[in-house]
């Protein structure tokens, strides 16, 4: 049979084969595209910074995370969106930084600038644990809706 295969009892045409041995290659995994919309700032100053990773040891700030992806959006477009992200599962730190001076401004511990997760899980003293925050991103488009939190 000329440019066809039989699998399973099927004939199967190259561009299908061709297909299927792409994604067999290493490095060759299927990847998405992620949203994020910020909700509730307290304010459009400034600017929103995010940080995406899937380590548990590099959450919630991503500072030594070679893999981690970071994004900065001005607050009064409170949306940001990764491309090119690889199928798996992730957990999103975003603050607020409403003076735009490239830091979380904190008073005793606590910060004067909003925060919030992945997923909006609750948390009190400190940021949630990992395992509150991380989801799932597929092939596709995916979607984070993150409410902002304000201590101070």
């Amino acid at each position: 049979m000329t440019g066809k295969y039989v699998k399973k009892g099927r004939i199967v045409g190259k561009s299908a084969v061709a297909i299927l041995a792409f994604m067999s290659l290493p490095g060759a995994v299927p990847t998405g595209e992620l949203t994020i919309n910020v909700d509730q700032l307290r304010s459009s100053k400034g600017t929103v910074q995010l940080c995406l990773t899937t380590q548990k040891k590099h959450f919630p700030d991503c500072e030594k995370d070679p893999n981690a992806r970071f994004a900065t959006v001005k607050a009064s477009a409170a949306q940001a969106t990764f491309r090119n992200l690889p199928k798996g599962q992730y957990a999103l730190a975003v603050f607020h930084d409403e003076n735009a001076n490239d830091k979380l401004d904190t008073f005793a511990g606590i910060p004067k600038e909003g925060i919030g997760f992945s997923r909006n899980p609750k948390f009190t003293f400190g940021p949630p644990k990992f395992s509150k925050a991380i989801f799932s991103a597929e092939a596709g488009t995916n979607v984070q809706n993150v409410r902002m939190r304000y201590f101070l």
